[in-house]
């Protein structure tokens, strides 16, 4: 993809699932990677995959919700290559969430999706700003979920988290834009990645949503791929500001 190859982008949560799928595809478009994550050994895991099929990538243990952990990375980054070009901000709390009515969600845990989900997204696109300022460009795609758009029920510190990310994301391209950074969103539907499957192993659920699609076949985290490497190209150029939802044609604006 044209304007690709060679940038340096920081990929949050990419130890494993989708955030795992952004980092090997953009480093098969020429991107030298960095898989920021919580999980060392999935992020070591990631790492080698890269490598092993002739890209550049780099592990940095990082906990999003932390913001000296956040500083940490970026400083890092900046200083081993001079510049970040792109952030994909994907850690986020799913795995391990059961649908919950909303007078069983607990506080602790609504403040722990809200902490890692939003917070996270947040202090890393604060993080990598000034950098992005100084070079006059950079790219951020924050990952929302048509969760956000559907009304999910039983999920709703999930559902709130996403639908925060969508209105920080606008928020902040009308803040960058004079800079030459661009903010959007990826927001996907369902997508079966290691999560999903542990989440919804009924078959039946799988096919019910999937009958919901326009396109009806299962959605896997490489389908997600082209969009987030298009939102951090030059071919995007004129778009930021955006929520693109890629989940088949089950929801429709």
């Amino acid at each position: 993809m044209q304007g690709l190859s060679g940038k340096i982008v920081i990929v949050t949560g990419a130890g494993q699932g989708i955030g795992a799928a952004y980092a090997r595809r953009l480093a098969s478009e020429g991107c030298m990677t960095v898989i920021a994550e919580i999980n060392r050994d999935g992020a070591d895991r990631v790492v080698a995959e890269i490598e092993g099929a002739g890209g550049i990538a780099m592990a940095v243990t990082t906990d999003v919700s932390d913001d000296s952990s956040v500083c940490s990375l970026v400083e890092g980054v900046e200083s081993r290559f001079g510049r970040i070009d792109g952030l994909v901000n994907n850690a986020a709390i799913y795995f391990g969430l059961q649908p919950s009515p909303v007078s069983d969600i607990s506080v602790e845990e609504w403040d722990r999706v809200m902490a890692v989900n939003v917070k996270g997204t947040f202090l890393c696109a604060r993080a990598v700003y000034p950098v992005m300022k100084r070079q006059g460009l950079g790219q951020i795609v924050n990952v929302a979920s048509t969760v956000a758009l559907l009304g999910a029920p039983y999920f709703a510190h999930y559902a709130a988290s996403k639908g925060a990310i969508l209105a920080l994301t606008r928020a902040l391209a009308k803040e960058f834009g004079d800079d030459g950074v661009r903010v959007n969103a990826i927001v996907p539907g369902g997508t079966w990645s290691e999560a999903s499957e542990r989440l919804v192993p009924d078959e039946k659920v799988k096919q019910a949503i999937v009958s919901q699609q326009a396109i009806k076949r299962e959605q896997f985290p490489e389908d997600l791929a082209g969009t987030v490497c298009f939102l951090l190209s030059d071919e995007s150029a004129m778009t930021t500001g955006q929520g693109i939802v890629v989940d088949g044609g089950r929801y429709f604006a």
